[in-house]
């Protein structure tokens, strides 16, 4: 089975997965079932995580090699260690000589293939650990860059500081990396405030579920 869930802030995707591997378990009375993500979304983030069951765990790594979108909001004259409003801001800057061209002329500097650094602050693995458990110790990390893709990157809307966007990227993509980056280039600071997963590949939001939706569907068809 594969699961197209609306993730809802604060939820982790593990959470998303430990919680609909529960209800699954529970509903058809069985003790063991492979569950896993497609794909991780971070603890502020929404939008599709796609969860796949049983013998479907097989096309996890098949659906994490499809394409991206991702809305969202960069909120510039900041910088967080995070990257995100996971951790406060550390270092604010004047937005007085930004304007509109230069935001529409940065967007257009990350199209095609780019070499990006992932945030410290991340799952990534270093030595067996996860990064964010270094970063949250202090530890100075020196995490490698990565090249990644974007298909497309569209300003949505400008009022400054808020950049509202649309990304089309591939794999691998860290869109919190891409908020430092942005404000780094307007020679200033930018932190990811808002995202939302849209689409990836052909699998979309707007046929997702909510967890709880997802469980009274579930209950539903027990009754």
């Amino acid at each position: 089975m594969v699961i197209l869930i609306n993730k809802e802030k604060n939820w982790t995707s593990f959470d998303v997965v430990k919680k609909t591997k529960n209800l699954i378990k529970e509903k058809f009375n069985i003790k063991k079932i492979k569950v896993g993500h497609a794909g991780t979304l971070d603890p502020l983030a929404t939008g599709l995580l796609i969860i796949c069951t049983g013998k479907l765990t097989k096309k996890i790594s098949e659906i994490q090699n499809l394409h991206k979108t991702y809305s969202g909001e960069i909120t510039l004259g900041g910088k967080t260690p995070s990257f995100d409003l996971e951790t406060e801001i550390d270092q604010k800057f004047d937005l007085i000589n930004i304007t509109e061209d230069q935001v529409h002329s940065v967007s257009k500097e990350f199209l095609g293939e780019i070499f990006q650094k992932p945030p410290l602050f991340s799952a990534i693995k270093v030595k067996g650990e996860r990064l964010y458990k270094k970063a949250r110790r202090g530890e100075k990390v020196n995490v490698k860059t990565r090249k990644i893709t974007i298909y497309n990157f569209e300003i949505t809307e400008i009022n400054i500081p808020k950049v509202k966007f649309i990304i089309n990227c591939s794999k691998g993509t860290y869109i919190r990396s891409i908020a430092n980056d942005f404000g780094l280039k307007l020679k200033n600071g930018g932190y990811l405030s808002e995202l939302t997963r849209e689409k990836i590949g052909n699998y979309s939001l707007n046929q997702s579920l909510t967890i709880s939706e997802f469980e009274k569907n579930l209950m539903r068809d027990i009754s």
